[in-house]
Order: C-alpha cells, then sequence, then structure tokens
C-alpha cells in the first residue's frame, strides 16, 4: 500500500514547549498506518516580510530541538534550509531538506542539498511556470548519479516537488489545480494546503491569509491526485509567532486528515 505523506509541525520553532506540545498532539496522526508522517519545523525564517519579525532560534539550537523531537517521538524530521553551507550540519537530523519557494532555482543550494542522504523537497517558487520546475528537480538529479527528469527518476534518488500557489501581486496567491499533474510528470508532488492561502504582506508589514480554505484546496488536491500533503499546525494559530493566519489549529488537524483520506481512499 503505498502511504500518504505528510509533513506537518508549526511554521517556526517558538521555544521547545511549543514545539513539544504540537509534536504530542500529532501522535494519532503520525501512527496512522496510511500515512507516511514528517514532522515540520524551521529553525530560522530567513524571508519575512519585516525586518522586526520572529525568524527563529537559529541553525544550531533550532536543530538540538528537532533532535530531540525526533529521539522522543521516533518522528522523521524536515526542515528549510537557507544557505548552502547549512546543508551537512542540517542533514545530520532531517530525513528531508526543504527548499523554500523564492530559493528553487539556486543552483548552490539544491546541489549541495542533494549531495546529502536527505530527500530534497523543493518548493515550486511563486513566480515559476509548473513546466519549468523540471529544471529544478534535474539538479538534484544528476547530482545523485540520474540523468532524466521524470517521476521514477525522482522517486529513486529522493525528489520531491512541494506546489504553494502562484502570486500575481496585489497581496494573494491562486493555486491553479493543473500544475499538480504538470509537475507529477517528473516528481512526486506534494501540495502545500496553508501557504497556498496565505496572503503575502497582507497585514501590514507581515503575511496575512485565510485558513478557512485550506481544507477546500487540499480536498480538492487529493481529488486531482498527489502524493502527499504539507500542512503546518499550531496549538492557538491566532498567538502564532509567524504564518498564524494560514495554519490549521492542532485540534481540527486530525479531521482534515481522515477526510483526504476518505477521498484518496475512493478514488483507488
Amino acid at each position: 500500500m503505498t502511504k500518504m505523506i505528510l509533513l506537518s509541525g508549526p511554521c517556526v520553532i517558538e521555544s521547545y514547549e511549543n514545539l513539544h506540545t504540537v509534536a504530542k498532539g500529532m501522535k494519532s496522526i503520525a501512527q496512522n498506518p496510511k500515512i507516511d508522517f514528517y514532522f515540520k519545523a524551521s529553525f530560522d525564517k530567513a524571508n519575512r516580510t519585516s525586518l522586526e519579525s520572529y525568524r527563529g532560534p537559529g541553525l544550531e539550537a533550532g536543530m538540538e530541538m528537532l533532535a530531540q523531537i525526533k529521539k522522543e517521538f521516533g518522528y522523521k524530521i524536515i526542515t528549510d534550509i537557507h544557505e548552502s553551507y547549512q546543508a551537512q550540519s542540517i542533514a545530520k537530523v532531517a530525513d528531508v531538506i526543504q527548499i523554500p519557494a523564492f530559493l528553487c532555482r539556486q543552483t548552490d543550494l539544491i546541489v549541495e542539498v542533494a549531495k546529502t542522504n536527505s530527500i530534497v523537497n523543493i518548493k515550486k517558487g511563486q513566480f515559476m511556470n509548473p513546466e519549468d520546475m523540471k529544471y529544478s528537480v534535474l539538479k538534484a538529479i544528476k547530482t545523485r548519479g540520474g540523468n532524466s527528469a521524470e517521476y521514477s527518476q525522482a522517486q529513486k534518488y529522493g525528489v520531491w516537488l512541494c506546489e504553494r500557489g502562484s502570486s500575481f501581486g496585489y497581496g494573494n496567491l491562486v493555486v491553479d489545480m493543473r500544475s499538480l499533474v504538470i509537475m507529477r510528470k517528473f516528481a512526486p508532488v506534494i501540495f502545500d494546503a496553508t501557504h497556498s492561502v496565505q496572503m503575502p504582506g497582507g497585514a501590514g508589514g507581515k503575511s496575512g491569509g485565510d485558513s478557512s480554505f485550506v481544507p477546500y484546496l487540499a480536498k480538492a488536491a487529493a481529488a486531482v491526485g498527489v502524493d502527499g500533503f504539507f500542512m503546518e499546525t499550531h496549538p492557538s494559530p491566532k498567538d502564532a509567532l509567524s504564518d498564524g493566519p494560514n495554519m490549521v489549529c492542532l485540534n481540527d488537524l486530525g479531521d482534515l486528515v481522515e477526510k483526504i483520506l476518505d477521498i484518496q481512499g475512493v478514488l483507488k
């Protein structure tokens, strides 16, 4: 049975206590035999709208906390990378290293991540034609010894793509479901249901969003067909230090995941 990939956790590491609370609250989801679960949190949010916005505890402290979560709960870990030099340190803990959307064409960054043993998850830039993401995939595949951007090669060499909508300016993102089909020709596709409802810079010096649309987009993506989902979650999104308006409340995540699994079950 092919499991549904789920990447989920808080947007940024706010504290170890918050990280532990979210990890503990996700145990039943993580233990679902239908799910291939990865716990997600960022040690640094390097592309915040404002210089004053909270970024996280940094590489060393952040990876230490994620290592503790991995040890206690047995979760596989995914986190973002921002600089090429960080790759080897992150790979000591992270099973998946995520290339942020704004950096999806950064050759040196993709190559350094591909030199590790971690899965490479490349977020599609809001400015990118989905067809052109095959070139980012190919950078990772060729670094790992492959020679073509196609689904089977990406699976073999551990390269994923992540859809998070397209930006047309004016503080909004729009998801074109055709991109899921297009990109799935050359890599497994993860649908980012929470960043897809983000409104970049739409909250006066920080990003806004509308999490009420997350279930609709997630269910639509499940019906189109994807390999997994990225959904950030928090015990109290309104109090979150980053991306609160588009995160799913921790208490609501389980029901949404079950609905997605139901849709996938029907399709099968």
